[in-house]
């Protein structure tokens, strides 16, 4: 793929919905890619359209909802009108892209449209700063103790977290679960993740959650708590290599599951975690085998999938 795949970025459209994406906020994987294929070493990209393997619309979902969706509206007619004018719910604007077109989306959810044959999952990377937090950078030792079974502190929405709260909020001082981190803790919302053996990752209002990546950076293994979730590179990952999956009407006995969890496998679990870690991290320049290049490896292996229906 490094040598052969070529990518036309198309020049059309305006700042800042255009050309352009958030880069310090939770959704920092979409601008990182956006400024990495427009402004990046070049490698993929090439200004001959004859001479392409797929063609980029350079436009930002996240830009589109700020700038063009009015909030609270549930009208979704201008960011239908913007892609049916541009080029892919909003890609459901212009049947033919959204029948044709290879879509790179964090909600990956196979009930709502995703297509896991043809459409690639973005893995949600919150980057407050732009950089990733100091204090995920390094985990503890592989071998040093954690004094928590597992970790969640996050919002009460969507129909999974009021499941994980009625349960587990405030019940248990080996599984500390809260709404949010209460401010009086001397104890911050990565500590608590670096302290925790698993750290619980429930969709919310959208199938995706950041803590998955999060956790995969604390070395902490990930409990995907989620229906419906393609998670990301799944067809050149073993997710149950490096995560546990736990079914929603199992929550009632999410310490009885983790605590069954053998110290040999829990161990190649966090083995798993350091070798995949590479594959979600985000670089500048990007590098062979991060975040950036391993999206476009699902690009690539996706357009072997299915082939153009021309419209009538």
């Amino acid at each position: 793929m490094e040598r052969r795949f070529k990518v036309y970025v198309y020049s059309e459209g305006d700042l800042p919905v255009a050309h352009d994406g958030p880069c310090k906020n939770i959704y920092s994987t979409e601008g990182r890619f956006i400024h990495e294929m427009e402004q990046g070493q070049g490698r993929f990209r090439t200004t001959e359209g004859e001479s392409a393997h797929i063609y980029f619309m350079p436009f930002s979902v996240t830009w589109m909802v700020k700038y063009l969706y009015k909030p609270n509206s549930n009208d979704q007619n201008p960011l239908r009108r913007y892609v049916a004018d541009y080029g892919p719910h909003a890609s459901e604007g212009n049947p033919f892209l959204y029948k044709n077109s290879i879509r790179v989306l964090c909600n990956a959810n196979s009930t709502e449209g995703f297509n896991p044959q043809k459409d690639v999952t973005l893995p949600e990377i919150h980057l407050l700063t732009g950089d990733t937090p100091e204090e995920l950078v390094t985990p503890p030792p592989f071998d040093a103790p954690r004094k928590y079974l597992g970790f969640f502190a996050g919002g009460l929405h969507g129909p999974i977290r009021p499941v994980l709260l009625k349960h587990w909020k405030g019940r248990d001082k080996d599984l500390p679960v809260y709404e949010y981190l209460p401010k009086d803790l001397n104890q911050t919302y990565h500590s608590f993740m670096l302290n925790s053996k698993f750290c619980l990752c429930p969709s919310g209002y959208e199938v995706a959650s950041p803590r998955v990546v999060e956790a995969i950076y604390a070395e902490c293994v990930p409990v995907i708590l989620s229906e419906n979730y393609v998670l990301p590179f799944s067809d050149v990952l073993k997710w149950d290599a490096f995560s546990i999956k736990v079914e929603v009407s199992d929550i009632p006995r999410l310490k009885e599951i983790l605590s069954a969890v053998p110290e040999e496998k829990y161990r190649k679990l966090k083995e798993g975690l350091q070798v995949v870690k590479k594959h979600f991290e985000l670089n500048q320049p990007a590098k062979r085998f991060d975040v950036f290049h391993m999206l476009l490896h699902s690009i690539w292996l996706r357009r072997l999938n299915f082939r153009v229906v021309h419209s009538a």
